[in-house]
């Protein structure tokens, strides 16, 4: 190693090479052409050999300088790759997922840690957005989809199925013995869901009851029931945690089917790349470990809360 020039030299030496010019080489590596003529006299010092030479105003390398700047490029090629390879293998891949608010807020988050916590070689990026967004087009590597499906051109899996039941506050609960009861409450509406297959399913026509304000977004919407500011009709998978906390209560028995679910997508064959199968398998599993939860009998006068196990 003691053989070694100087490697600063080395790089200023290959760029005025490949110009021939130390003007441009100057230029290059945004330092002085003073620098430049610096730093290849250190280099021709230390080879005891000159490696360029003047041909009126332009100019040459020597022989030497021919044979010596091909041994001088391979080598600096050889430690870049190595370099770019080095930093590929210890900085984190980068992975982006774009989701639903409202899923992000009351289902991913409150998990994300183990998957930060297993996963430490895997840098996630969360996006969320109420619009579709083109996986190809924007740098998304997957998504989760929230509808009916039937997402064309794409690798799809459900992960999540939900059934929506009414959900509120537990001193709103605690007034609730019946159905229709619920004559006498504010039903908030969450964007996409509608009270009248519930209604109809608990046997209420619906006509006379009170409907309050509509939310785009389902968190703010279970947020607002939390609070106390009417009731939800509730998503099973988005609320499990809150259902689990009893800051928000199912009060009867009855439940719908819904026809959306939450879908993993992504460009097809992305499925099988590392850091996409990680997650998307972290995902599955998650999923596995929390369903929706099944409603219990409820006895007469008591709020129920959704069991789990």
């Amino acid at each position: 190693m003691n053989d070694l020039p100087p490697l600063k030299s080395l790089r200023v030496f290959e760029a005025a090479a490949r110009h021939l010019s130390f003007t441009k080489a100057a230029d290059e590596l945004c330092v002085t052409q003073g620098a430049v003529s610096q730093q290849v006299r250190v280099l021709e010092e230390a080879l005891s050999t000159k490696l360029f030479r003047r041909q009126g105003r332009e100019l040459r390398l020597t022989r030497a300088g021919e044979r010596y700047v091909l041994v001088v490029r391979e080598a600096l090629r050889l430690i870049g790759e190595a370099t770019a390879e080095l930093r590929r293998e210890t900085q984190p891949r980068k992975l982006t997922l774009s989701c639903l608010p409202s899923f992000a807020h009351k289902w991913l988050m409150p998990r994300l840690g183990d998957f930060i916590e297993t996963h430490p070689d895997i840098s996630l990026r969360i996006h969320t957005s109420f619009d579709v967004v083109d996986l190809e087009r924007d740098g998304i590597d997957c998504a989760i989809r929230h509808g009916p499906g039937g997402y064309t051109g794409l690798f799809t899996e459900i992960l999540l199925t939900e059934e929506l039941t009414p959900m509120c506050s537990p001193a709103i609960a605690a007034r609730l013995t019946r159905p229709e009861d619920l004559a006498g409450e504010t039903l908030l509406r969450d964007f996409g869901t509608e009270w009248s297959d519930w209604l109809e399913r608990a046997g209420m026509a619906g006509d006379n009851l009170k409907v309050g304000a509509e939310f785009l977004d389902s968190s703010m919407a279970m947020q607002a029931a939390i609070d106390g500011r009417g009731i939800i009709l509730g998503h099973t998978a988005l609320a499990r945690d809150d259902l689990e906390a009893g800051s928000l209560v199912a009060p009867f028995e009855a439940r719908v089917s819904y026809d959306c679910a939450h879908w993993f997508v992504c460009l097809p064959g992305r499925e099988t790349t590392p850091e996409v199968r990680s997650l998307y398998d972290w995902l599955k599993r998650q999923a596995a470990a929390f369903p929706a939860p099944a409603i219990g009998p409820r006895r007469r006068g008591v709020p129920q809360l959704l069991p789990f196990d």
